[in-house]
């Protein structure tokens, strides 16, 4: 079992890790038209739509901050905000058909970039970040709730 200095080594590490790699992801795609802030608004929407309040939370912003944000992206033709079905008093933001076109032609790019890098990898190295990969997303699961 892991003592609490290890567990304290560890968080930090990772928590440097996770610090680089979004630097790393945000230069991914620096020639597209998205900046990574509006990009990552995007992706939030993908499923049903989110209120505005969690995407502020998301980001680490406040929510006029977010606001500006989607007023941005729905003045681009790339969002709209409509009633929340849940609760009329609240408002869900939710991707247009552009929108889900720019999400998906920025991954395309962002994932052949990925994967070249990752191509320079030891067969040995990729096989240890697929199997970080489930507890990564236990990670990011258990900070969902």
């Amino acid at each position: 079992m892991m003592n609490e200095n290890k567990l304290q080594e560890l968080a930090a590490g990772f928590r440097e890790a996770l610090r680089h790699s979004v630097y790393l992801v945000r230069r991914l795609d620096a020639d597209g038209d998205l900046s990574a802030a509006q990009l990552s608004t995007l992706k939030m929407l993908l499923d049903d739509g989110v209120r505005v309040g969690e995407i502020a939370r998301n980001l680490g912003v406040r929510v006029p901050s977010a606001t500006e944000q989607i007023i941005k992206l729905e003045r681009a033709g790339l969002a709209r905000r409509e009633p929340d079905p849940a609760d009329s008093r609240a408002v869900r933001v939710i991707l247009t058909a552009e929108g889900r076109a720019a999400v998906e032609s920025a991954n395309q790019r962002r994932n052949a970039v990925m994967a070249e890098l990752l191509g320079e990898l030891t067969e040995q190295d990729r096989e240890a970040l697929a199997a970080a990969l489930p507890v990564i997303d236990k990670i990011n699961a258990s900070l969902q709730n």
